[in-house]
């Protein structure tokens, strides 16, 4: 009776060690959104310009819509419609015929884009699995980091890509991220505004060599070493935040 008491209580320990760093992430990923808007992103049309695009992000109980609009290089108009059901593109008015390749390549695109402008909100989706990783000074200040990965169900394609999130201990902000799929890449957060009540950031897009196999959470030791280069910014313009009925 004393042995088996005694694993029972050995395994409910091991338990709770391995919940702790779930629990401690998802606390940071809660504080985040709070401090980059909160409840201020619900029920809500975004609209901006990224580069050549004007997005159009609406998330409304639940549901999401996401457009792109642009002009091909021959300047004729293209609109591409993310949805919760499915994805639709129009050229000129008038929706095209897509294979499965092409409609995975622009919804992509499209989903991409949203994402990054919509963290750390687009966090607290189902799909989400997250985990305390430790904390690290960068650029003198402290940050607690969060690796993040995704269930296959409702994670999308690329479910199994690796992200890893720094976030302020001070603020709460989240200030650094970085991925290793697709190319590795860390970014750095700047030029801040608030608009309806939501954190926007612009970011100095850094690249690693292709080759480089190490942890996404170590990205921050390269770029404190000066190990990485930067590729690009990621700058939203003319922002407008309106209520959805």
């Amino acid at each position: 009776m004393l042995r088996s008491t005694t694993a029972l209580l050995l395994f409910a320990l091991f338990i709770t060690a391995c919940k702790q760093p779930q629990d401690k992430a998802k606390q940071l990923i809660n504080e985040a959104t709070a401090a980059h808007g909160g409840d201020a992103y619900r029920n809500k049309r975004i609209e901006f310009d990224f580069r050549k695009f004007h997005i159009m992000l609406e998330t409304q109980d639940g549901k999401f819509r996401y457009e792109r609009t642009y002009q091909d290089s021959t300047g004729t108009p293209i609109r591409e419609v993310l949805t919760n059901a499915n994805f639709s593109r129009f050229l000129d008015g008038q929706p095209q015929q897509l294979d499965t390749a092409q409609v995975g390549k622009y919804s992509r695109a499209v989903n991409s884009v949203a994402y990054f402008v919509l963290l750390p909100y687009k966090l607290n989706d189902p799909a989400v699995l997250s985990e305390y990783v430790g904390e690290e000074t960068v650029d003198g200040k402290l940050y607690d980091k969060v690796r993040v990965n995704f269930r296959a169900e409702g994670g999308g394609k690329d479910y199994q890509d690796t992200f890893c999130y720094w976030i302020n201990r001070e603020t709460h902000t989240m200030d650094y991220l970085a991925y290793s799929e697709g190319g590795p890449r860390f970014r750095k957060a700047i030029n801040p505004q608030t608009v309806g009540g939501i954190r926007f950031q612009d970011y100095i897009n850094y690249e690693a060599p292709k080759t480089d196999t190490s942890a996404v959470s170590t990205y921050d030791q390269k770029y404190t070493a000066g190990q990485l280069t930067e590729l690009s910014r990621i700058e939203q313009k003319n922002i407008r935040v309106t209520d959805l009925p």
